[in-house]
């Protein structure tokens, strides 16, 4: 007998009513998510996580009073819940501050509800998501070529951050124990200059797409 899947426990932050209604009602439809509930407010989105915990917070970043930004820091510095940023316009700085305060994927509102949803299932796993003109906005020129100092290995790992693979993931897959892909991992943000694995896949796929490049 299979042991039954528990849904993705998700809250939906957004100051627009018609906007989180919308975004509600759209993953609504999908069997393995559940929406816990909706907060119009960074704050409100800090205190219905500490409340129910859920998987994954959708966190509007431009909300008055507490932004999302803050909100994020909050939230993860307090729980395991992870964010998934979503907002209607890129901006640089924004996006590197939703990062470093700890979301760990980022997408624009125009996204379809699949496409969102499968984000979902990919940062509760441990995952990223990240929209293309996220990526565009974290990659800077004077990062080309910085995968050079990658172990085979190492640049092995990343490709499959970039994937949005979640470490148990990526042990399963390289036959490798968590301790030894953590490890991995904390040598590929170091050698990358980077904060997250967000950024990591971010530069894995500038330089996938450079001229005579490969990855």
């Amino acid at each position: 007998m299979t042991e039954e899947k528990l849904p993705i426990r998700v809250v939906v932050a957004d100051d627009h009513d018609l906007l989180r209604d919308g975004v509600e009602g759209a993953l609504s439809r999908f069997d393995d998510i559940e929406i816990v509930a909706g907060g119009r407010s960074g704050e409100e989105a800090v205190e219905i996580v500490r409340e129910h915990r859920p998987d994954v917070v959708v966190m509007d970043l431009l909300m008055p009073g507490m932004g999302g930004v803050e909100a994020t820091r909050i939230v993860t510095s307090e729980t395991a819940t992870r964010v998934l940023a979503l907002t209607s316009f890129v901006d640089s700085d924004l996006v590197h501050e939703a990062l470093a305060a700890g979301a760990v994927s980022y997408l624009l509102k125009n996204v379809d509800a699949e496409d969102l949803a499968d984000a979902i299932r990919r940062t509760a796993k441990g995952g990223s998501a990240l929209a293309p003109e996220a990526t565009r906005a974290l990659t800077r020129p004077q990062t080309s070529g910085a995968l050079a100092d990658l172990t085979e290995r190492e640049l092995e790992v990343a490709q499959l951050i970039a994937q949005g693979r979640s470490n148990s993931d990526i042990a399963h897959e390289m036959s490798l124990s968590i301790f030894t892909v953590k490890n991995h991992v904390s040598q590929i943000l170091a050698k990358l200059k980077v904060r997250s694995r967000t950024q990591v896949a971010a530069l894995i796929l500038r330089e996938s797409d450079a001229p005579n490049r490969t990855v």
